[in-house]
């Protein structure tokens, strides 16, 4: 079966579909996926196809930080989300026979999939229905709202993403011949749809439709043939396990200032330090410390002995996995509903909003997570997790359309 991956945003955004997408070529199926162009290289290096998707998700976070007005905020992503639709449409018209879409693109591509009777897998990396269990994440927090208000939040949730996409779906419909200016059913509303996050993290609400279920996380893959620096091997064999700190594709451009911040926490925690760049550039400096690009989560982890993170949906699942502690620093979308979801576990101390960081509390939340109940914690998570197989449950599907079964109304 040729499957097509549609996914949009950040490198979090996209590693978990590696892994997915080799699961489905280990199966069999060809398999394609639709992603910035920026993720070209980590998609080939994991042995998957590529189809680009216009748009710079990088440029788009450094963009939003000099805006001067929600007007041209939202000018931005509108032309971000206008250039989505025609990468959408393209890259479904080069052929498929299943879509599987994350939740942000979905508008899109089950536009897209209609047009070419192609049915539609929703497979989304956060909670995409409103429940009144918690509020959906997003910008006004993770705060439990009570069960009504719960609900009402995260339909507000649902409705002010579609009206981002509303713009774009209608002249893509037209485009493609479709009647009507919105997709068959609103944003979230894919059926059947597969979430790729840990039921030990956040269970399936009682509440959500059917066929809608919680699976476990998608681990990225590997680049084929990786092996790992021996200047990193021969950092980590020289003393006790360092704490890991990165944040991702957050705080573009602030390399510098959070880089000083970063080396007087270490120091004053009294820690070793792996520190990644990311899109931040962020570099510290010390004895102890170690500046390193891009490495697999899934080895680097489990050897260190804590992990700073900005708390995206991928970075979350991997130091679970690991069964190291957490220190969550949010910044933006869905990072501070995780980050509430660690704490709550048990496995990380109490967020650290991006925007209060400073190296004295970064100091005193790595100190806190090395504690041994946090510690412990973290280790009967990462083993009550070991026998997830969330991409097992999304082949378990696919192996039902291919067969001509109907799981809900795949495609509608």
């Amino acid at each position: 079966m040729r499957i097509l991956i549609v996914t949009t945003g950040s490198r979090g955004d996209v590693a978990p579909f590696t892994g997915l997408g080799r699961r489905l070529v280990d199966t069999g199926h060809e398999v394609a996926v639709v992603a910035h162009p920026s993720f070209a290289a980590l998609l080939e290096s994991c042995g998957l196809e590529h189809r680009p998707l216009p748009g710079d998700p990088e440029e788009l976070i450094r963009a939003r930080a000099r805006a001067t007005s929600r007007e041209e905020t939202r000018a931005l992503m509108r032309a971000f989300v206008d250039g989505l639709a025609d990468g959408v449409a393209d890259a479904v018209a080069g052929g498929a026979d299943l879509l599987l879409t994350a939740f942000a693109p979905s508008p899109l591509a089950q536009s897209a999939a209609q047009a070419h009777g192609v049915p539609v897998l929703g497979t989304y990396l956060t909670p995409a229905f409103a429940t009144r269990e918690f509020p959906l994440p997003g910008p006004a927090g993770a705060e439990d709202l009570g069960p009504e208000g719960n609900l009402a939040a995260g339909r507000e949730r649902l409705h002010s993403a579609e009206r981002l996409f509303s713009g774009a779906v209608a002249p893509m419909r037209e485009r493609l011949g479709l009647s009507g200016a919105t997709p068959p059913e609103p944003l979230g509303y894919t059926r059947p749809v597969v979430h790729g996050y840990s039921p030990r993290l956040l269970g399936r609400p009682a509440d959500w439709p059917a066929p809608v279920e919680v699976a476990g996380f998608w681990w990225p893959a590997r680049p084929l043939g990786w092996q790992p620096p021996a200047e990193v091997v021969d950092f980590l064999q020289a003393g006790p396990a360092p704490v890991f700190i990165g944040f991702g594709s957050m705080a573009p451009g602030e390399g510098e200032r959070l880089g000083e911040l970063v080396t007087a926490a270490v120091r004053q925690a009294g820690v070793r330090a792996v520190v990644q760049a990311g899109w931040a550039g962020l570099a510290a400096a010390g004895d102890g410390v170690l500046s390193v690009g891009d490495l697999p989560h899934d080895w680097l982890f489990p050897r260190m002995a804590a992990v700073v993170h900005h708390a995206g949906a991928g970075t979350t699942g991997a130091a679970l996995r690991a069964g190291v502690p957490a220190v969550p620093v949010p910044v933006m979308a869905d990072q501070p509903f995780w980050a509430a979801r660690l704490h709550r576990l048990g496995v990380a101390p109490r967020p650290v909003p991006f925007e209060e960081l400073t190296a004295e509390r970064l100091a005193a939340a790595i100190t806190a997570a090395l504690a041994e109940p946090v510690r412990r914690r973290a280790a009967e998570i990462a083993a009550l997790m070991a026998d997830e197989d969330g991409a097992g449950a999304v082949l378990d599907h696919v192996a039902r359309i291919g067969d001509g079964g109907r799981t809900g109304d795949a495609g509608r």
